[in-house]
């Protein structure tokens, strides 16, 4: 049985006849949240290692740790939860939230702290995996990428306010205060999800460990994971430093350099809807477009970064592309598990948050090493178009994949 026909009876009542489901508001809500507590930590790394008289490399610790958590417990724990019913999980998954930003607020120490980080890493991962499955459930079949797009809006959201909000609360009142407002905003999230989830969303096959093999043994599905770990990883070479770029080499003072990443917060918010929208009829058709547009736009910041007028306009133009392909991508990784996998739907998706999060750290890595050696902090723009180049190869051939499964 499809896994859409499994869940389309139990849905309908949840969604109104035109427009969309107030469950994928209350999904939006808590990807606020985890999108706030993954990303806040960076700002705050300065004021954490201050306070706990660590140095900023170990501080940084809490940034990479807490990505090793969400690929942790994306795949993993997504398999090992796959009977338990998607909105108790869900639910599951917020109180675990609020429980680790809590236990952070309060952390003693280093250690507690890191630990705290990674149990919420546990719970961004399992979320991410299950919500994007429910986003797509809630929705007829056109508008799956849609819904998947404004689930992670809650995500982008987050680096457009959430991230900014955090810390100057953190850096004005001390960074627990900051983990103590995510907390309140998981409650907020999983009271959402209690109300307004429908209950009957778990399909009749569930995911377990033995889904792990299969998965790994598709061609198709692991060429959708290294577009994923690629294309995001040629856009944190760039993101993790994109502050120093435009105050050292296009000679922004600070304080417009906060002002410019609201912007670019604005224009990732823009592009991950319209990346939904795009996405929504041919997934792998829409990437390969977008993937070209964002390694182009890439390439044209190494050459605009110097100018203060163009270096804006091409950020805007970034902003929009590096995020426009999440949707595509889980939406992709959802329709090749339904027709080759069934019944692997979430653990297939929790693999592809878990590629998110590996490019992440592929990406940033990568940009510390450009940074710090000859090529300097200017060459990160053209490395990171170098990441999209081979994504685009791999989606030509995931084309090609696909042609042949027809």
């Amino acid at each position: 049985m499809n896994y859409q026909k499994e869940i389309q009876v139990n849905t309908k009542s949840a969604m109104k006849s035109k427009g969309l489901p107030a469950a994928l508001w209350a999904l939006t809500i808590s990807a606020f949240g985890i999108g706030t507590t993954e990303f806040v930590i960076v700002g705050l790394l300065p004021t954490v290692a201050g306070d706990l008289g660590i140095s900023i490399p170990s501080a940084g610790l809490l940034v990479s740790l807490y990505a090793i958590g969400v690929a942790i417990g994306a795949p993993i724990l997504t398999a090992l939860t796959g009977k338990i019913p998607r909105k108790t999980l869900l639910i599951s998954i917020m109180a675990l939230f609020v429980i680790g930003n809590g236990l952070a607020s309060v952390a003693p120490g280093f250690i507690t702290l890191v630990m705290a980080r990674i149990l919420t890493g546990f719970a961004h991962g399992v979320y991410f995996s299950i919500g994007s499955t429910i986003a797509a459930s809630l929705v007829p079949e056109e508008k799956r990428a849609t819904a998947i797009s404004i689930m992670f809006a809650g995500l982008t959201l987050a680096i457009v306010t959430g991230v900014p909000l955090g810390t100057f609360i953190g850096q004005h009142f001390g960074w627990r205060a900051t983990f103590i407002g995510v907390s309140i905003l998981g409650i907020i999230g999983l009271l959402a999800s209690m109300l307004l989830v429908p209950k009957n969303l778990k399909s009749e096959q569930t995911a377990s460990l033995k889904s792990l093999p299969k998965v790994f043994g598709n061609k198709r599905m692991i060429f959708a994971f290294l577009m994923t770990a690629m294309g995001y990883g040629g856009t944190f070479v760039v993101f993790t430093y994109l502050s120093p770029i435009l105050q050292q080499i296009a000679g922004f003072k600070e304080s417009t350099v906060t002002f410019i990443l609201l912007i670019y917060g604005i224009a990732i918010a823009l592009g991950n809807l319209l990346g939904g929208k795009t996405a929504n009829k041919n997934p792998l058709k829409a990437l390969l477009w977008m993937f070209a547009a964002q390694g182009l736009v890439l390439l044209a910041f190494y050459f605009t970064a110097g100018s203060q007028i163009l270096s804006i306009i091409t950020l805007f133009l970034l902003g929009g592309l590096s995020f426009a392909t999440v949707p595509g991508l889980q939406l992709l990784v959802v329709q090749i598990a339904e027709k080759e996998l069934p019944g692997t739907e979430d653990v297939a998706s929790g693999i592809n948050i878990a590629a998110f999060n590996i490019g992440i750290a592929i990406g940033s890595y990568t940009g510390g090493i450009i940074v710090t050696s000859s090529l300097g902090l200017a060459s990160t723009p053209w490395i990171g178009a170098l990441f999209l180049l081979v994504t685009v190869l791999i989606t030509v051939y995931s084309i090609r994949l696909s042609k042949n499964k027809k």
